[in-house]
């Protein structure tokens, strides 16, 4: 296959903005490498046909947590999106920028250039906003579009929670985060607009840019401490290619750690456990490990049709007429309909909750498999964890799983937070606009009230909402895995870029905080070509 400038290893959402950036002039020659295949199911255009893809081999890495005792011994599912376009194929479509000091505390943290202005520069770079205000993109490349669906019981929520002193956010994206409203969601005329769309389409038959798939990177190659290329598995064969300029590693918080300790840099003690060279030390490569932490509240409802009932028999052929015809229904809505990002206590400067409420309940959360009485669910999670775990091999096979261990509420401040989020989430769902809709509390139930009580529903419930990061941590400090320009520390020739280099976990999805990065990115890696 000969040589390449840049080798992108990972095909997911950082992988196809850089696999865009780097090929766009021409000049140089870009290899991208992605595991598994092109994005042909049909349920990936359609929005609702994430509860498919959540369970499907083919397009979810179906990676698992450690049994741990925080969450009572139970392993907690961490979908990883699989295929050119990666988790934007099978996540809930959502888009949140986050709040401005998280990015100012990036900077102040050591990850110089990484601020809210130049954040909200790139942001505006990415959005294809049309309806949205000064501050915001309308040109770019991702097309972003509000929840369009409404309904009798999601507009009562937001009645209601206004009862309760919160204010209606028009525009969460717009620098003030606080309130409720509907989601923004990366849509295009009812249908999903993942980076595929906005940023391989349009880079299609570039002569500079190949693109393999099923193609499995095994290891970075080291010349001493310079990378030179990789390692990597197809249809059984192995197959070894070079870069002149740079390997760029792209494989998400949960694997781009994994390939560096397969590849000999990491915790000396762990790969001299498993038998692999030592290229270079760095003790915090797979540590500093943060996912957002979500417990579902539910309860049965009356007086109205919620998602439970217009999922099945006629009503789901009536939807699906609908979307085919009209690009509405319910088959344009993701994982949430409506937001609330709300304080847990009143004295805080921010909110440090977030809520996805939608007209549906789940028998079975971690299936997506729905109740069949009405039901409504409000999903609650803190923004800003502070626990901290860690992600590594165990095993010196590169096809076998990393050991994903979590540490959920370890964190005071983070129990704190989520008892007080559901305690707020019930006490707005009490409130008069909502009363005519509530039968009863299903999930936890009326009868848990003390802190230990809530705490231990959420121990015994609570699931990730798939937004890992950190385990590549950026930074000025001698510890960081990677400087601020997304450089390796301690060799040459590599960079990370996707969420493993966030160090700290921005307020809210951080699908957009990856975008952001990759872009970024991608203009430092042609900024340093340049020179």
């Amino acid at each position: 296959m000969g040589d390449y400038d840049f080798i992108i290893a990972g095909g997911g959402t950082a992988g196809c903005i850089l696999a865009n950036r780097l090929s766009a002039d021409g000049k140089h020659r870009v290899l991208m490498l992605e595991a598994g295949h092109e994005a042909r199911s049909m349920w990936i255009s359609i929005p609702a046909g994430f509860s498919k893809l959540l369970v499907n081999p083919d397009y979810n890495w179906r990676f698992a947590t450690e049994p741990e005792d925080n969450v009572h011994g139970r392993t907690i599912a961490v979908p990883r999106g699989k295929g050119v376009g990666g988790s934007t194929l099978i996540n809930g479509m959502i888009y949140v920028r986050g709040q401005p000091q998280d990015y100012d505390g990036w900077e102040a943290a050591g990850a110089t250039g990484w601020g809210a202005s130049q954040a909200e520069r790139v942001f505006r770079k990415i959005e294809r906003y049309e309806r949205g205000g000064e501050g915001r993109g309308k040109t770019g490349p991702m097309h972003l579009e509000e929840v369009a669906e409404r309904f009798p019981v999601s507009d009562a929520f937001l009645r209601a929670a206004q009862e309760d002193g919160q204010p209606l956010n028009a525009d969460y994206n717009s620098g003030d985060q606080e309130g409720v409203g509907y989601y923004q969601v990366l849509q295009h005329r009812g249908r999903r607009w993942s980076v595929v769309d906005g940023y391989m389409k349009p880079a299609a038959g570039r002569k500079n840019l190949r693109v393999e798939c099923g193609a499995h990177v095994t290891r970075l190659v080291f010349e001493g401490r310079r990378c030179v290329g990789v390692v990597y598995r197809q249809n059984g064969q192995e197959h070894t290619v070079r870069a002149t300029r740079e390997t760029l590693v792209c494989l998400g918080a949960v694997q781009s750690p994994q390939l560096l300790e397969l590849s000999g840099v990491g915790n000396p003690a762990l790969l001299q456990s498993f038998g692999i060279p030592m290229v270079h030390a760095q003790a915090q490569v797979g540590e500093n490990y943060i996912d957002h932490f979500a417990t579902r509240m539910n309860w049965r409802v009356k007086g109205t049709v919620t998602l439970n009932e217009m999922s099945r028999g006629w009503r789901l052929a009536q939807q699906v007429a609908r979307y085919y015809t009209q690009d509405k229904g319910i088959l344009t809505l993701g994982t949430g309909l409506v937001h609330g990002f709300v304080k847990s206590a009143p004295d805080l400067p921010a909110p440090d909750v977030q809520y996805f409420f939608v007209h549906a309940s789940y028998a079975n959360a971690a299936e997506r498999i729905l109740d069949r009485h009405p039901g409504m669910t409000i999903g609650v999670a803190q923004l800003r964890p502070e626990s901290v775990g860690s992600i590594h091999i165990k095993s010196a096979d590169p096809l076998a799983g990393p050991a994903i261990r979590p540490n959920f509420l370890s964190a005071q401040v983070d129990r704190d937070s989520l008892v007080g989020g559901m305690q707020v989430a019930r006490r707005i769902v009490g409130q008069p606009a909502l009363r005519p809709y509530v039968d009863a509390e299903v999930s936890p139930g009326a009868g848990v009230e003390s802190y230990d009580e809530w705490l231990d529903f959420a121990r015994r419930n609570g699931q990730t909402i798939y937004h890992p990061i950190g385990t590549c941590r950026m930074g000025s400090d001698p510890a960081a895995v990677t400087d601020a320009r997304l450089r390796v520390n301690g060799v040459s020739g590599l960079r990370v870029v996707d969420a493993s280099v966030m160090p700290k976990m921005v307020s809210g999805n951080t699908q957009a905080a990856v975008m952001m990065v990759a872009e970024r990115g991608a203009e430092m890696i042609l900024e340093d070509a340049a020179r």
